[in-house]
């Protein structure tokens, strides 16, 4: 059987992540009590039943002492034999109080002594458990509805060979680090295509950008020791049973440098690594 956890903070996506597991062959539970995690699995191992893929979510809506019991009762799950994962969707606190805003949700742990924003950072902390244990974190900040469903669909419904899912994501830093981000490369200190006006309009896509980075020794020497550090640890990674893995590239803006490195890294990497993605955030 294979088993997905889906966890996150109220409002970063886990109904869209449900619906669409369910929409591609899971039988999904929403909101289990974290504490029957043993049982079901002893049950999904029983005979008769036939429930080869099945998703379950866990929020902060449980009781916080089953929380904080997560981690053991996910090894007994393992122990059994599933094969489970566990995928993390978070945001941040401003887009979080943004959608709660405009849709007059309310939040679950919200009441008259705890503020949203509050009740935003309590949640967070009381997931923690979960957080260290996701071998999937996907950050819905800057995600649409659509957006969300791709990504889950590339990386949870792609191939499961034994290679793991690696995603390259350029980005730029002036909307903030990607959260899920295993690996970041700050590549502000290359050249800057913006600064050239008959190059702003394109982007690290383009041949225009393209041929002005390919001049630049700065960039092939910052780019060949990315492209070393990752053909060196990324088997390394994979080694250690390590099931997704976003690396993410960064430059002021988002359009030039980074995407240039990181549809760089995907020609030359994609080649020797199974299920690898690439994603340019910032870019329209």
């Amino acid at each position: 059987m294979h088993l997905v956890v889906v966890s996150g903070r109220s409002g970063s996506g886990k109904s869209t992540a449900l619906h669409l597991l369910e929409d591609n062959g899971f039988y999904c539970i929403d909101n289990l009590p974290a504490g029957l995690l043993p049982e079901l699995a002893r049950q999904a191992n029983n005979a008769g039943m036939d429930l080869p893929k099945v998703a379950i979510s866990i929020d902060a809506r449980n009781l916080p002492s089953d929380l904080q019991r997560f981690p053991d009762l996910l090894k007994q799950v393992r122990e059994s034999g599933i094969t489970c994962d566990v995928l993390f969707l978070a945001a941040t606190d401003e887009v979080l109080i943004k959608r709660f805003s405009e849709t007059r949700r309310k939040h679950p742990l919200t009441d008259h002594s705890l503020s949203l924003g509050e009740a935003i950072a309590a949640e967070l902390k009381l997931l923690g458990p979960i957080i260290d244990l996701a071998n999937l974190k996907v950050d819905t900040s800057h995600l649409n509805l659509y957006q969300l469903r791709d990504i889950l669909k590339q990386r949870l419904l792609g191939s499961r060979g034994s290679a793991p899912s690696v995603l390259i994501q350029s980005f730029g830093f002036k909307r903030g680090i990607p959260v899920d981000a295993d690996l970041v490369f700050d590549v502000r200190c290359l050249p800057n295509p913006y600064w050239k006006p008959e190059l702003r309009p394109f982007s690290g896509r383009d041949k225009q950008i393209c041929d002005y980075l390919n001049d630049q020794p700065d960039v092939q020497e910052m780019y060949q020791d990315i492209l070393q550090f990752l053909q060196k640890w990324l088997p390394r990674y994979a080694a250690g049973e390590r099931s997704y893995m976003t690396i993410a590239i960064g430059c002021t803006g988002g359009h030039h440098r980074s995407v240039y490195i990181a549809e760089r890294l995907l020609n030359d990497l994609g080649a020797r690594t199974e299920n690898m993605l690439i994603r340019h955030r910032d870019l329209p």
